[in-house]
């Protein structure tokens, strides 16, 4: 079989990595200054872009869209190229994706301190970068659709499954949640199209999903391939990863209303939210397990590369994560962890944990063999993945007990009827000290991710940049009748693209479309 030349475009991973570097020390950075507001709140009084109120959706959308999103597009554009046996569909778009992507984190940098916002969780953005945002995301897709169509690769692999889910998911979520009226189109004020308890439940459709499907599923994408590469061992089970997409893709739509207990929101939609948020354990604990045993035989790799232990813990606190996420949507349990800082640990476990670690193992991964060489110091990357591990520790346990603290002390009641603490301040000078050390777990995981900055930049410098890597594969042939015979129908939906897309489309938008109407 003749073998066909072509090129790896190893410049947009290259570029994508060192936004994911960058953007994630300033993100870091903004938020573990929020954090020591909470111990110093007069700590830049009189500042107004840098009042809290304005830097926490900066924080949040840095960390968020700029660090986990260029880490996603790093991910996605190495492992594509490299499983389809293509460079990618076109550089324009490629460029497209990454400036694009880069202004608009830029933008959002500079309007969130003026005071721009829409004050919408995640959504924050006002409807010119809106718009960017659709165009930007438009362009990773159609260059990713446009890659898989021009394949020498005839098997479509679970990776790309979930990376096709995150932009179909993620298109609808990101178009609905944002219609909106801007006041002129000189002005960066809009206003959002829905209103009251419609808008609320729109809001938490989209704000629940974008940590489905922007901190998840392409995540799940990047676990399915660098786990197996780093382990050099197979997916454990074939079976299980069909079964994880899309139960996933299809059962996450639907448990936005678990935000909204309690509420104006009709109790049967909160019930339904409740339901298929608990039946989302299954699926996720599917795609971990499956995940960890992929691992098996080569547990011993883990005591020695620093690339698995960071994998390993990442896909370990997706675990826990997506344990406690189901188990705070009951009502009962809802009823003690809503509106305290419980809540925002079990993000933080996700978000240092899952998100942070596998972003870092990725790297770790991909540096020394973008410039062909050895990784600049194994020892500094184990001292960060145990300097932000015990990051995570001292960030989230305080804010456990912190969480419990705030539940209790509301809910304590004289025999009169009053309030035992009827002042608000009360309940936060008893958890300052719990505050003090979510400051010091910030400050471990920044001093980590520093050293990983330090480690990619040397390693840089001892290797050898190359662009355009080369490649070679056989053409697609075209396949016989002979082969398809007696072939399944998830084996005929992985050679084809455009049903795989389509089917993944209507497993997300029915879910969506529930969710929108409970109303």
């Amino acid at each position: 079989m003749e073998m066909e030349q072509f090129y790896y475009d190893n410049k947009i991973v290259k570029n994508f990595i060192y936004a994911t570097l960058f953007w994630g020390v300033v993100g870091m950075s903004v938020g573990l200054l929020l954090a020591y507001y909470f111990l110093f709140p007069t700590l830049t009084e009189g500042v107004s872009w840098l009042s809290f109120g304005r830097l926490r959706p900066l924080h949040t959308n840095a960390v968020i869209f700029a660090f986990v999103g260029n880490a996603i597009f790093a991910g996605s554009y190495y492992s594509m190229q490299r499983l389809l046996k293509a460079r990618m569909y076109s550089d324009f778009l490629s460029k497209l994706n990454f400036w694009g992507w880069q202004l608009i984190i830029l933008g959002a940098a500079i309007t969130f301190p003026m005071g721009f916002s829409t004050s919408k969780e995640y959504a924050e953005l006002e409807w010119p970068f809106d718009i960017a945002i659709a165009i930007v995301w438009v362009a990773w897709g159609a260059n990713m659709i446009g890659t898989l169509i021009k394949r020498r690769q005839r098997h479509i692999y679970v990776a790309i499954w979930f990376y096709l889910a995150t932009f179909v998911a993620v298109a609808l979520l990101h178009i609905f949640n944002n219609l909106e009226f801007p006041i002129s189109l000189t002005s960066m004020k809009s206003y959002s199209v829905y209103a009251g308890v419609q808008d609320a439940l729109v809001q938490w459709w989209y704000g629940h999903n974008a940590v489905a499907f922007f901190l998840t599923t392409p995540f799940l994408g990047l676990m399915y391939y660098f786990i197996p590469k780093a382990a050099e061992r197979p997916v454990y089970s074939y079976r299980l990863s069909i079964i994880h997409f899309w139960s996933l893709i299809f059962i996450y739509m639907w448990a936005g209303p678990h935000h909204l207990l309690y509420t104006a929101l009709p109790e049967w939609a909160q019930n339904l939210g409740v339901v298929f948020s608990v039946m989302l354990v299954a699926p996720s604990w599917g795609g971990m397990i499956n995940g960890l045993l992929t691992l098996r035989g080569a547990w011993d790799k883990v005591r020695t590369d620093p690339v698995l232990k960071f994998l390993v813990v990442a896909v370990t606190g997706y675990g826990m994560a997506t344990f406690e996420g189901p188990t705070l949507a009951l009502k009962n349990v809802n009823a003690i962890a809503h509106f305290t800082d419980w809540i925002i640990a079990h993000v933080h476990v996700g978000a240092l944990a899952w998100n942070g670690f596998l972003t870092f193992g990725m790297i770790y991964y991909l540096v020394p063999k973008m410039w062909k060489t050895k990784l600049y110091s194994v020892r500094m990357a184990n001292t960060h993945f145990w300097i932000g591990t015990l990051g995570i520790v001292f960030y989230t346990i305080p804010l456990y007990i912190a969480g419990f603290t705030q539940a209790t002390m509301w809910k304590q009641f004289s025999p009169d009827g009053n309030l035992v603490y009827g002042n608000f301040l009360d309940t936060v000078n008893a958890i300052m000290p719990m505050y003090a050390m979510r400051a010091i777990g910030g400050t471990l995981y920044i001093t980590g991710a520093i050293l990983a900055v330090i480690n990619v930049i040397q390693t840089i410098r001892q290797g050898q940049a190359v662009t355009d890597e080369l490649a070679e594969a056989p053409a697609l042939a075209p396949i016989s009748k002979r082969r398809v015979a007696g072939e399944t129908l998830h084996h005929w939906l992985e050679r084809k693209p455009v049903q795989m897309t389509i089917w993944a489309t209507i497993a997300v938008a029915i879910g969506g479309e529930i969710g929108r109407a409970h109303v």
